[in-house]
């Protein structure tokens, strides 16, 4: 197997590695500290990667290889979206396309209390935040943010819940906003929610809205910043004619 090697990250981001191919070679870079995420291991000076997918880039120095697949891992701190699949006196059953089923207390809610735990129905799509995850041990959920606040956590109610693979969720959930939902938020009026598990939401006051915007979202996942805008384009002509 053919071997990639780079002195400078730079010329790989956003290409396709495998594993063991070379990405970084430390020996050559001075007073730089870098931060490496998933898919990435560390040789004394030589990174290299652990799975196949693309190499990502955040500022200031942070990499990662993304892999766009729809098995979901959870991890702490993620945002995901969750369908109830049982309830107890204690806690909620919650869906989140894990290897196990997530565990959500009735308590996990900003001022949750015995007094007003929330009644919700098999089915009810919810907006989450990973707490924590053990080895051997079910995942565990709340509907608050780390200070106890609701903030965006919570039920989705209407709109239209559809699958992604992972990476095409981290990419709707990237800063600055991705250029499909850029180019949509300047014409349309709408919310959405995405989760890193591979699932999005969308809401508006049209039925149409909806599905543009969901076309336009599952349309995008093997586009270029350019293509996608071109694409939203095209989308929004055809329906003003």
């Amino acid at each position: 197997m053919g071997t990639k090697v780079s002195s400078s990250p730079i010329s790989l981001i956003d290409q396709t590695v495998v594993p063991g191919d070379v990405v970084l070679d430390l020996s050559n870079l001075t007073n730089q500290t870098i931060k490496l995420g998933s898919g990435l291991r560390q040789d004394n000076d030589v990174i290299s990667s652990m799975r196949a997918g693309k190499l990502k880039y955040s500022k200031p120095n942070k990499y990662w290889v993304e892999s766009s697949h729809k098995r979901y891992v959870p991890r702490p701190e993620d945002h995901v979206l969750g369908i109830v699949v049982d309830s107890k006196a204690d806690n909620f059953w919650v869906d989140i396309k894990g290897p196990q089923l997530a565990l959500l207390p009735v308590l996990a809610f900003e001022g949750g209390t015995r007094r007003n735990i929330p009644k919700f129905e098999v089915g009810t799509l919810l907006y989450l935040r990973v707490v924590k995850t053990n080895a051997g041990m079910n995942p565990e959920l709340s509907c608050t943010d780390a200070s106890g606040k609701a903030a965006q956590f919570g039920p989705l109610r209407d709109g239209f819940m559809f699958e992604t693979s992972t990476g095409l969720s981290r990419m709707l959930l990237s800063s600055p906003t991705c250029p499909v939902l850029e180019a949509l938020g300047k014409k349309l009026s709408y919310e959405t929610a995405f989760g890193l598990n591979g699932r999005a939401w969308v809401n508006a006051a049209a039925p149409r809205t909806v599905i543009i915007v969901a076309n336009a979202i599952m349309n995008s996942v093997t586009l270029s910043g350019t293509q996608q805008r071109i694409m939203v384009e095209k989308l929004l002509e055809k329906i003003s004619d």
